[in-house]
């Protein structure tokens, strides 16, 4: 992997992380959590996908043509399926996951 690429999926991670320190509303649930009389440690898990956008052939990033759309124009590419198939949640239209 190239230096700078990795450096700057370190850079991801790291706003990711602050991210999380940062926010009020996550302090304040792990707060709420304490005074219940447990201790909280939290674990975060991302996932990151890199498409090399400059050698895609046009349609092989599931941008175009190879999507599927729900009942309200909503497109879904085959990597936001996958997604919300890993979350255990099915689109319509969808066949099933086995």
């Amino acid at each position: 992997m190239n230096p700078r690429l990795r450096d700057l999926i370190q850079q991801l991670g790291e706003a990711i992380h602050e991210s999380v320190i940062e926010s009020e509303q996550i302090a304040g649930v792990v707060q709420n959590i304490r005074q219940h009389g447990f201790d909280v440690m939290l674990m975060l898990e991302a996932t990151i996908g890199l498409n090399d956008v400059a050698n895609a052939e046009p349609g092989s990033d599931g941008q175009a043509g190879d999507s599927t759309t729900d009942e309200d124009g909503t497109r879904f590419t085959p990597h936001d399926l996958n997604f919300l198939k890993s979350l255990r949640i099915s689109v319509e239209g969808e066949e099933p996951a086995d």
